[in-house]
């Protein structure tokens, strides 16, 4: 979006991400750039929007997106959106094209699209096993998570296999210029809890191409995975927390809290000399209860570890039992990515030192876009010195 002001400043930027984010927008046109996700693992009824030249997700698919004060017109002839709040013009967005490896299917006839999809602008992202222990049961599951419904909904298939996708890799960085990839499981078991089929994949698709990938999992039992990961071509690591709170993980994810925070915390420890400072992370969802405080003290002890806190406005996503639970407010966000930016500059991590993964592609949270006014308040500081 080119906003009204003359230059848009990263703290203009940073804050329209962090309300879009929040409220969500209304389109006009659904359906124009890459299709919107709904369902599945992790964030999702999203669709991704470029701000300024910064590429993030938006929710279009939820209940706040429905009422959101911003609205986007159809494309126009350039291919972009003039965006109101409140029926005030804002300035104009884009989207990132429909990725042409989506137009292709393997021998046996599965459509590309359901093996791996795009994200943001330039990322692979896969759910390698769309079934997990924990959401066999709601007495288990995490009440945030739709892994099933797109499995239920015939847009994935259940397993992707280590040969679809390195054939799948290889068309997106081709035909699309896709410069990472994520790869993410359900939790298949209580002891590897997925290391042993992110080391298959990842093996298969760095045969085919050279795409630096990120691998996700829960701590697995053993910390001899973690080389394993590694040695299998597994450039960076995410083992996600997503709430720090323990009465609050019992209750919104009580399968995954019987992994308790103190065996995060001892997995990250193992993995950051395996994978580097700043190539282990964790995903974080704020808006569920988490206080600014309790968000901020974890993530100076896992910085102080080497691992990117990565930290996200919560999206409910629809069919879950917490659809109706709001995001949190772009207010609340800012407090908490502000400092958080700060201190990840002062423990020498950043975004762009990631080499793969979600941190790297920044687009479920302004963090990154935080990150760059901390470095512009840095040098301000030293110009006055």
């Amino acid at each position: 979006m080119q906003t009204n002001q003359s230059a848009a400043t990263a703290q203009t930027t940073a804050n329209l991400i962090a309300e879009l984010q929040s409220f969500g927008i209304r389109l006009a046109d659904p359906k124009a750039g890459a299709a919107s996700r709904r369902g599945g693992a992790g964030p999702s009824d999203h669709k991704a929007v470029t701000i300024d030249g910064v590429t993030v997700m938006v929710p279009i698919h939820t209940a706040s997106a429905f009422d959101s004060p911003y609205s986007a017109s159809a494309p126009a002839a350039d291919g972009t959106c003039e965006v109101r709040r409140d029926g005030a013009a804002m300035g104009r967005i884009s989207f990132p094209p429909q990725p042409r490896f989506y137009g292709l299917s393997t021998a046996d006839g599965v459509p590309y699209s359901k093996i791996a999809t795009l994200h943001g602008r330039d990322v692979l992202a896969t759910t390698i096993l769309q079934t997990c222990i924990r959401y066999q049961s709601r007495t288990k599951t995490c009440q945030f998570c739709a892994i099933g419904q797109s499995l239920a909904a015939g847009r994935t298939i259940a397993h992707k296999t280590p040969g679809q996708l390195a054939e799948v890799a290889r068309a997106a960085v081709e035909l699309d210029g896709v410069k990472h990839m994520v790869m993410t499981t359900g939790t298949p078991n209580a002891t590897d809890r997925g290391a042993g089929v992110l080391c298959d994949s990842a093996a298969a698709v760095k045969a085919a191409v050279p795409l630096p990938i990120q691998g996700q999992c829960e701590p697995p039992d053993d910390d001899v995975w973690f080389t394993r990961m590694r040695e299998a071509g597994i450039d960076s690591l995410g083992m996600h927390l997503e709430v720090v709170t323990p009465d609050l993980r019992a209750r919104i994810m009580p399968g995954k809290a019987s992994v308790p925070i103190e065996r995060y915390m001892t997995a990250f420890e193992a993995a950051v000399p395996v994978f580097g400072r700043g190539q282990v992370s964790t995903y974080i969802l704020a808006g569920l209860g988490d206080t600014r405080e309790a968000l901020l003290d974890i993530s100076g002890r896992l910085v102080a570890l080497g691992v990117y806190p990565f930290i996200v406005p919560f999206v409910p996503i629809s069919g879950t039992p917490l659809e109706d639970h709001p995001s949190p407010s772009p207010e609340f966000m800012a407090s908490v990515l502000g400092p958080l930016a700060q201190m990840l500059r002062d423990g020498g991590l950043s975004a762009e030192k990631v080499k793969a993964g979600c941190a790297k592609c920044g687009a479920c949270s302004a963090l990154s876009t935080f990150e760059k006014l901390a470095g512009e308040k840095l040098a301000a500081e030293r110009e006055t010195a």
